[in-house]
């Protein structure tokens, strides 16, 4: 046997360096050491799957602090998979052999590698560790990173400088994925989530067996142009059965959702063979062969495992409707602390104190001091008081006012608050429509306090403890002292006549005292008609004052935290639709969500 054949054997040679490398008699750079250098990815991370990665990976920085480590985990592990394998050889393509006890798989290996490199017969399971055979040097990584020892790794008899078609394959021999040891299934789990392809062999009796299709198949759907699924065993299929069997498989991958290359299109290659009498093996090592010198399995394999990634992530990221606030559930937020401050009650009060200052100003001097007796008489001037039970009454009803205000002011901004963050919450997914909440639960803290300071610092009347005057007032004034003095004439008028110090003439004085009279009642109505415009809009502009100041405390303290987490759930739903590859549907949502807002309401 030449050199060339003793060292493309059965393994025995790689096991010989196995041993010389444990015993340190090759060096890293001698030709036959299985750690050869390997030629890294680097760069070949280009395009869609490098900003999709990268996408991937500003997603899980911006949800850290809002998704739990469980619901990234996922996701994290196609990072840390992407960053291994871009490490190691892009001369390589490895490929995975998986199939059911007694499926042929350690048959179809051997005819592939023209050697027997994993052992055949009828105990079960026959394989019980993976094997891997590699078609060319440089694969010493990929098969570390495998976890294959130096005894499990083979060469073909027919491969090597020989083949180029197959220069760079690396095939690997999965234990039964239905095997009765655990720790064979284990294996096989483990190693899929690594291989940059896998082969699925079935055979007539078991290619549509529910294991297999529910727990790899169905899941593994999104890998469609990296799996390949070989119908073994058609030598035992008479006439057209195989044709039949064929078609059966093909309907069962698509029920599984598993696209099939065909006519061209993108998708699973379906093949059928005999390893045990060849046919079908030619066109299985060609096709194996154009893809693997392709060389872009691994980065397809990786854009899938990102498809499959944000798949899972999709029910955290996206939901039905448009998330946001509108312009109507601001207003009505506003709106509803305007009530929670008194803001309107604070407007009628100002009215009022206005009116009651204009017939102050402008009354008659006999009603004022009516009036002023009245306060005096009931205990309600500045100098007056009352004794008795009926005034402790009303001390204690003014003590426990204020709490009950309190209160109820209290439970407006709290509903205020709990409907706001509902509404800019609805639409959104559970763990962003949760910060929401929270933000706006944080933001109120506080909320009713500073409100309450509102109410008194701007309900109160302005500097000198009366509202303004309009221009008008003193000239009202003056009207009313003239009819004061035109009454004080008319009955000194009288009295002159009675004390006979003036002619008799009853007439004038008292048409002058008349005069007097009822001109005093005439000008105060007139000033009270006047006082009204003014009066409304000094309440109206005093309720102004508060609804705005309560709305921009409301702004400043919910609305813009709730913005703040609309925005980082803007930027999140943009990296999402970077990383699922769909970024113009999805933004098309994301779009309506604005820094202070969403989607007007209606």
């Amino acid at each position: 046997m030449s050199a060339v054949d003793e060292r493309w054997d059965d393994g025995l040679i790689a096991r010989r360096v196995q041993e010389q490398l444990e015993a340190g008699e090759l060096g890293p750079g001698d030709p036959d050491a299985p750690g050869d250098p390997h030629t890294p990815i680097g760069e070949a991370y280009a395009g869609t799957l490098r900003a999709r990665l990268d996408a991937l990976r500003e997603l899980m920085g911006l949800s850290s602090t809002r998704l739990d480590g469980k619901t990234l985990a996922e996701a994290g592990r196609v990072l840390d998979e992407a960053a291994a394998r871009q490490r190691l050889s892009s001369r390589h393509t490895v490929v995975a052999i998986a199939g059911a006890t007694g499926s042929g798989k350690s048959t179809l290996i051997n005819a592939l590698a023209g050697v027997p490199i994993s052992e055949t017969g009828l105990r079960r399971p026959t394989t019980a560790a993976p094997i891997a055979c590699t078609w060319s040097e440089g694969a010493a990584g990929l098969l570390d990173r495998l976890a294959i020892p130096g005894r499990l790794r083979r060469r073909p008899l027919a491969g090597g400088v020989g083949d180029e078609d197959l220069q760079g394959l690396v095939l690997v021999d999965l234990p039964d994925h239905d095997s009765a040891v655990t720790a064979h299934r284990k294996q096989v789990d483990r190693v899929l989530a690594l291989v940059d392809a896998v082969i699925w062999v079935v055979d007539p009796e078991k290619y549509a067996d529910a294991a297999l299709h529910e727990r790899y198949l169905r899941p593994l759907a999104g890998h469609a142009e990296v799996t390949f699924v070989v119908l073994n065993q058609v030598d035992r299929l008479p006439g057209d059965a195989a044709h039949q069997v064929l078609d059966d498989l093909r309907r069962l991958l698509d029920e599984d959702g598993i696209a099939l290359g065909e006519h061209g299109e993108p998708g699973a290659t379906v093949l059928a063979v005999s390893a045990l009498t060849g046919e079908g093996v030619g066109e299985l090592r060609e096709t194996l062969g154009a893809f693997v010198q392709r060389r872009n399995a691994a980065e397809r394999r990786l854009s899938a495992d990102v498809d499959a990634a944000a798949a899972r992530l999709r029910p955290v990221y996206v939901a039905d409707g448009r998330p946001g606030l509108g312009e109507r559930s601001r207003e009505d937020f506003g709106a509803r602390l305007a009530v929670a401050v008194g803001a309107r009650a604070a407007g009628e009060a100002a009215e009022r104190e206005w009116r009651r200052n204009a017939g102050r100003a402008c009354g008659t001097p006999w009603l004022r001091l009516w009036r002023w007796y009245e306060r005096l008489r009931t205990g309600g001037g500045p100098a007056g008081g009352a004794s008795g039970s009926g005034t402790r009454e009303g001390a204690e009803q003014e003590a426990t006012a204020p709490a009950e205000d309190e209160l109820t002011a209290r439970q407006r901004v709290e509903q205020a608050v709990r409907i706001v963050a509902d509404e800019a919450a609805r639409g959104l997914p559970l763990p962003w429509a949760q910060a929401v909440r929270e933000a706006a639960v944080r933001g109120a803290q506080g909320l009713p306090e500073a409100l309450d300071e509102l109410a008194v610092t701007l309900g109160a009347a302005p500097a000198g403890g009366r509202p303004p005057r309009p221009a008008w007032w003193p000239a009202a004034v003056l009207a009313q002292a003239a009819m004061t003095l035109l009454q004080f004439y008319g009955a000194l008028w009288l009295v002159g006549q009675i004390v006979g110090v003036l002619e008799p003439g009853l007439f004038p004085p008292v048409l002058i005292m008349l005069a007097g009279i009822l001109g005093g009642p005439l000008v105060e109505w007139a000033c009270a008609a006047a006082a009204r415009g003014p009066a409304r809009r000094y309440g109206e502009e005093t309720e102004r004052r508060l609804r705005e100041a309560a709305a921009g405390c409301g702004r400043a303290r919910v609305l813009d935290p709730i913005a703040a987490e609309l925005m980082r759930y803007r930027e999140v739903r943009e990296q999402y639709a970077n990383v699922s590859g769909r970024r113009s549907a999805v933004a098309t949502g994301v779009g309506m969500v604005a820094l202070t807002g969403g989607p007007p309401d209606g």
